[in-house]
């Protein structure tokens, strides 16, 4: 049986419609509380470092596209909407703004899609090595699991998250070492300051106990000059008897 243009029109609409409503049916999925779970998942410290990750984007989403996705996630997440669970929802709310922030960045944006790149790179010469160790074995016509388009995608998509962890590892060791740097350096600094607070109570102490020992030996100097002219003026005052001539006959 031949098919009409009205019927083929038709069946366009039908699929068109099938595929409207398996769209809507996905998407009505995702609730408040669904969308708080998927952000805070088991795991979702890794999952959650891949910003189009976060709002659900392909790498290749344009900016108007990664503005609206995040628009509708950041309304169905947002504490106020989500009363009977506000604590999840602000951590979820906060992780989508994180990654919009990331992504709204073109230095940024680029650095993550420059992420893509290696991940395809390193995903396309591991499937290389894999198709050459098969033909050295004389097996070359076998086909390898990343030959399937999906299985394929998964590998990239599994090797972004390890690029993205690899990468937050790197700051974290960074951040260690800085802060590590930091704490050395004001620990020398904190030494310093107590050594030259030390030497200049030192050279305080020193001074004032000079003042005193310059004191003690003045009052001691002028102590011993009163002592001689006491000596002296007693020995001035002291009783001589005349001394007796002899008595001529």
């Amino acid at each position: 049986m031949c098919s009409t243009p009205g019927s083929s029109k038709n069946e366009n609409f039908e699929d068109f419609y099938s595929e409207v409503k398996q769209i809507e049916k996905r998407d009505a999925v995702l609730t408040s509380q669904q969308q708080i779970n998927r952000l805070l998942r088991p795991g979702s410290t890794y999952f959650n470092l891949n910003p189009f990750e976060v709002l659900q984007l392909e790498p290749d989403a344009s900016v108007q596209e990664i503005k609206k996705k995040y628009r509708s996630l950041s309304i169905l997440c947002h504490p106020d909407k989500n009363q009977d669970n506000k604590e999840q929802a602000q951590q979820a709310f906060e992780v989508i703004n994180r990654a919009y922030k990331v992504l709204s960045n073109d230095i940024t944006r680029k650095k993550c899609l420059d992420v893509y790149e290696e991940a395809k790179d390193r995903t396309d010469h591991m499937i290389a090595e894999k198709k050459k160790k098969l033909k050295k074995e004389g097996r070359g016509d076998e086909t390898i699991p990343e030959d399937d388009a999906d299985k394929y995608k998964h590998s990239i998509y599994v090797m972004v998250m390890k690029l993205f962890a690899d990468m937050e590892r790197r700051r974290q060791q960074l951040e260690t070492r800085d802060m590590e740097e930091r704490k050395r350096k004001r620990e020398t600094e904190i030494e310093e300051e107590e050594k030259k607070k030390a030497d200049k109570e030192w050279q305080k102490n020193f001074e004032e106990s000079r003042q005193n020992r310059v004191q003690s030996w003045h009052s001691f100097q002028s102590g011993s000059s009163s002592s001689k002219k006491a000596k002296k003026q007693k020995k001035s005052l002291a009783f001589n008897p005349p001394k007796l001539k002899p008595e001529m006959r």
